[in-house]
């Protein structure tokens, strides 16, 4: 393994719990009910669920690109 595999693991893994941390838009009680609010729906990202979007955003970017250094660079 050379350096940009370990790089591709650790942003996987941090892609991984960036996600998990991420709270859910849909509420399931809507879902069986039927009832449908759109009330709340349109308010902006703020505080603590727009660092995660941001920072998964590029994690993201990083997986990407070191796997594709990672298929690319000679071993």
């Amino acid at each position: 393994m050379i350096w940009v595999d370990y790089i591709a693991i650790t942003a996987g893994a941090l892609m991984l719990a960036l996600v998990m941390l991420q709270s859910s838009q849909d509420d399931i009680g809507s879902a069986f009910s039927g009832e449908k609010s759109d009330l709340f729906k349109n308010q902006k990202t703020r505080g603590l669920d727009l660092f995660l979007m941001r920072a998964t955003i590029v994690v993201a970017v990083v997986l990407v690109v070191s796997v594709v250094l990672s298929n690319n660079l000679p071993r």
